[in-house]
Parts: C-alpha cells; sequence; structure tokens
C-alpha cells in the first residue's frame, strides 16, 4: 500500500504589515539574525533577506582602501607602521562638538573608536573587521563615534551591507599625510593622568612598536630597525604583474638594490597593493636610503615603461620575486 505524502505547509504570503516593514522601495531593514524577517516571509531573518545580506557583508573587497587620498599609506598604515595619526577630512565638513577627527593605527584597549573629552574623534585603522569590506567597517565605526557621548569608545560591530563606506564619507581631495611617532603618547593628552588599564596598555604598546621612519623623497616608503637588520617596505600603486616584469628587469640587470649591502629579497601583497622588500644592514638609517629610494624610483618608472618581452633572465628573476611573494590580505 502507498504511503501518503506528508502534506507541505503552504507559504505565508507576505503581510501588509510586512511590506509596510519592507519600506516603499522594497528595501529590507537590517534585524537580528534569530528575529522574524521585516519582509513578513514567517521566518527569520537569518534564513531569509539576512542570508544575502551576510553574503554582500562577507563578501571580501580586496582593494578597500581604493579611491580614498593616500591609498598606498592607508595599506602601510594598516599592514606595516606601529604607532601613526592622520588628520582625516570629512567630505560634509566636521560635525558640531567635533573639533577634529583622527585616524590613528592603533588605540588604546584595541578600542575601534574613541571619542575624547574634548569631542574629538580618534578612529583605530588595525583592528579585526567583523565584514570582508574594510572600508565600511570603519566607516560605520566612524559615524557611531562622531554620534558618541564624549569621554567614551565605540565597540565594534558588523556594519550593515547598505551602509557608507569611507569612500562616501571622507573629502577625496583632502590631504592624507601621515605623521610617525615613535610611540603612542598620542593616546592621552595628559599621559600622568591616564586610567590604570590605560596607562598598563600605553606601557605595552610602546615596548613592542619597531622604529619606523616614513621616507620623505617618495610615497608611501617605510624604514623600520629590526635587532638584526633594518628593512625598506615600499607600498606601490602600480599592476601587480606589471610591477613585478619592471622589478624582474631591474633585478636582471643588478639595478635592483638602494646601495652597498641592501637587496631586494621579495614582496608581499596587503588590500590588492603590492609591498616591495629590501633588507638593509642594520647600519643603514632612513636619512641614508632617501637618495638612493629616489634613484630606485627613477629606475622603476622606466622599467615600467618597457613593454618589450622578458628575457630569460629576466624570467628567472621574476620567478625568484614570485616563489617570495607572500599575501597578507
Amino acid at each position: 500500500m502507498a504511503k501518503k505524502r506528508p502534506q507541505t505547509k503552504a507559504k505565508r504570503p507576505q503581510t501588509t504589515a510586512g511590506a509596510r516593514a519592507a519600506g516603499a522601495d522594497g528595501a529590507v531593514p537590517v534585524v537580528g539574525a534569530r528575529e522574524p524577517c521585516p519582509c513578513g516571509s514567517g521566518r527569520r531573518y537569518k534564513a531569509c533577506h539576512g542570508r544575502a545580506a551576510s553574503h554582500a557583508a562577507t563578501e571580501l573587497v580586496h582593494r578597500p582602501f581604493e579611491g580614498l587620498p593616500g591609498e598606498c599609506d592607508w595599506v602601510a598604515l594598516r599592514e606595516l607602521v606601529p604607532a601613526a595619526t592622520v588628520e582625516l577630512t570629512l567630505k560634509d565638513g566636521l560635525p558640531e562638538g567635533v573639533p577634529a577627527v583622527t585616524l590613528a593605527t592603533v588605540l588604546p584597549m584595541a578600542w575601534p573608536a574613541l571619542r575624547r573629552d574634548d569631542g574629538s574623534v580618534l578612529l583605530g585603522l588595525q583592528n579585526d573587521t567583523s565584514s570582508g569590506d574594510i572600508s565600511r567597517d570603519l566607516a560605520d565605526t566612524l559615524r557611531r563615534a562622531l554620534e558618541a557621548e564624549p569621554g567614551t569608545p565605540v565597540q565594534g560591530r558588523r556594519a550593515p551591507a547598505d551602509s557608507p563606506r569611507l569612500q562616501d564619507l571622507l573629502d577625496p581631495e583632502g590631504a592624507f599625510e601621515p605623521e610617525v611617532h615613535s610611540g603612542f603618547e598620542f593616546w592621552v593628552p595628559d599621559a600622568e593622568n591616564a586610567t590604570p588599564e590605560v596607562a598598563a596598555s600605553l606601557e605595552r604598546a610602546n615596548a613592542a612598536a619597531i622604529p619606523t621612519v616614513k621616507l620623505q623623497g617618495v610615497d608611501a616608503a617605510y624604514w623600520c630597525e629590526t635587532p638584526e637588520k633594518n628593512h625598506l617596505r615600499w607600498v606601490m600603486p602600480h599592476p601587480e604583474e606589471q610591477l613585478l616584469d619592471a622589478l624582474a628587469r631591474l633585478h636582471a640587470a643588478g639595478r635592483s638594490s638602494l646601495g652597498e649591502g641592501t637587496r631586494l629579497v621579495g614582496s608581499f601583497r596587503a588590500h590588492g597593493l603590492t609591498v616591495p622588500v629590501w633588507d638593509l644592514p642594520s647600519g643603514v638609517s632612513a636619512e641614508d636610503v632617501e637618495k638612493p629610494a629616489a634613484e630606485f624610483a627613477e629606475r622603476l618608472a622606466a622599467a615600467l615603461a618597457t613593454d618589450a618581452p622578458l628575457t630569460a633572465e629576466e624570467r628567472r628573476a621574476r620567478g625568484g620575486l614570485t616563489n617570495r611573494q607572500v599575501t597578507l590580505s
């Protein structure tokens, strides 16, 4: 005897209230994952419209800082520089009661942002983010910091998938001029009056900071000092394949170094850009490498302008550089 098939539950029609919740333009608001979906389907948000919103929020944006002034420096401050600040210019100007907005590599207690007692805002760059779009997460944190009560930190969260990005909030013509610091004293105007927690965080951060200097003669190149040797890490805006070809041409010709005892050792990818790295003798300072870096920039420009096929030796050099390449993000 054939078994009766179980009856399937009829799909619940969208209610009038649900239609109103979805809005006249059809947009469905973001709610908690276990709450009923505002569209009126009767399902939980995470199993309905939240599924698409979650996918949109977690999809990786490979160049989150593209289109911002100083994209290469954004990448450097996110990945390379321990202590630095940049004054940010908002597209719509500063809100009333906010005298300044400052981007900082790191904030005390790893806060995503801080509204100071005087109303100014510090935005932390090197925090973990909840989605695959760092720009959107940072913009969401910034907007909440602008509205926070003075004297309070801002906690992280997953930014709504349709919320603005930094490119929507910052002035595209605004300057982006990092100031590299030897420590994190910029956290507190008066270190003597810092809370014990902030003071302890400051001490730990200063102890871990690697001495770093931004070169003045070229863009987005940062010298750093380590116990065994020094390094130059240079974030470059050129398309990766074109840049690797140019570096290979110079390397094969013996023109990729920055002076005696220095060596181009490879590169890494970070946020869609390529970052060549040189080893430097421990005695080579940032000032010592300024002129060689400017001269290398001229050689690189000429190599980038060449479109001839790579020679066998240049292909071998390129293979060596590619084999030593790693991806940070």
